[in-house]
C-alpha cells in the first residue's frame, strides 16, 4: 500500500487536475460568448451579404479562437434560431431581427417602413373598466372605462408583437370605427385630437411568455420575450396612450443613439 503521503500527493494532483479542466471549460465558454456577441453582431448588421457564414477555420484564424470555442458559439447562434448548419454549405444565416429604435416616438408601422408592411389582426377592442394603475397612469378616475385594443401585429406574415393598449374613452370612441388592421394608433390620434403627440415614457424589459402570449406569438411557452411598456403623450403634456407590447425576442432588436450627459 502507498504511503500516506503519496496518496495525499497524488489526491492533490486529482484535484489540481479537475480544477484545471473545469477552469479551462469556463474560459472556452466565455470566449464563445464573447465571440457570439461578436457574429451576432454581424448577422444583425447584414456583414454577411450571401447569407453564409466563413468557415469554422476561417473564424478561428479571424478571431484568434480555437475551433472548439467557434462551434460553441455557432452552436449559442444555433439555439437562438439565428444559423443553421447545411451540409455542403456551412452554417446560413436563417432569421432576421428587425431594428427598432428607441430615439424617436413612432408606432411600428413607421419604425418598420423600410422592411415590409405591418398588419394588425384585432383580437379585442371595446370599453373596460379602467384598472388603478391604469386610471393612474391615464389620470382617470379608476373604474372608469377605457378603451382597450389587443392586437397581433405581423410583418412578412410573421407574428412579431402583441400590443395592449389602453385608451381614454373620448377619444377611444372615434377609434371603434377606424382603419386599425392597417394604420398606426399613433396616427389615429393626431387626427381625432388635431394635435401631434409629444413625448413618451419608455421601459424595456425581457420577461417570460405566458400560455396567452406565447400561443398567439407561435413562441414556445416561457420563451423569452421583449416587454416594451410606453405612455405616450400629446404635445400639450396629456397622456392618451398607455401600452404593454411584447415582441418576439427572435425578431426585433432594440437600438439607440445616447449621449453622456452628468
Amino acid at each position: 500500500m502507498p504511503p500516506p503521503d503519496r496518496i495525499r500527493d497524488h489526491a492533490g494532483q486529482g484535484a489540481t487536475t479537475v480544477a484545471a479542466h473545469r477552469t479551462r471549460r469556463r474560459l472556452r465558454a466565455d470566449q464563445a460568448r464573447q465571440l457570439a456577441d461578436l457574429l451576432r453582431h454581424q448577422i444583425l448588421t447584414g456583414a454577411h451579404g450571401d447569407g453564409t457564414l466563413p468557415h469554422e477555420s476561417t473564424l478561428a484564424t479571424d478571431y484568434r479562437a480555437s475551433r472548439n470555442t467557434v462551434r460553441q458559439a455557432l452552436d449559442l447562434l444555433r439555439a437562438e434560431g439565428l444559423v443553421e448548419r447545411q451540409p455542403g454549405v456551412g452554417t446560413v444565416v436563417v432569421a432576421q431581427k428587425y431594428p427598432h429604435g428607441l430615439e424617436s416616438l413612432m408606432g411600428l408601422a413607421e419604425t418598420l417602413r423600410e422592411h415590409g408592411t405591418v398588419t394588425n389582426e384585432v383580437r379585442t377592442m371595446g370599453p373596460a373598466p379602467a384598472p388603478h394603475p391604469v386610471a393612474e397612469r391615464l389620470h382617470v378616475p379608476p373604474g372608469t372605462d377605457v378603451l382597450y385594443i389587443e392586437r397581433l401585429r405581423r410583418l412578412g406574415g410573421l407574428p412579431l408583437s402583441l400590443d395592449l393598449t389602453y385608451i381614454p374613452l373620448d377619444l377611444g370612441t372615434a377609434l371603434l370605427g377606424a382603419d386599425l388592421e392597417n394604420t398606426d394608433v399613433f396616427r389615429l390620434l393626431e387626427t381625432i385630437t388635431g394635435q401631434r403627440l409629444g413625448h413618451a415614457e419608455i421601459t424595456l424589459e425581457a420577461v417570460s411568455a405566458d400560455a396567452h402570449s406565447a400561443a398567439v406569438l407561435e413562441a414556445p411557452r416561457g420563451a423569452a420575450v421583449l416587454m416594451l411598456e410606453r405612455l405616450t403623450h400629446l404635445a400639450d403634456g396629456r397622456p392618451v396612450d398607455l401600452e404593454f407590447i411584447r415582441f418576439r425576442g427572435d425578431r426585433i432588436t432594440m437600438s439607440g443613439l445616447l449621449h453622456r450627459s452628468l
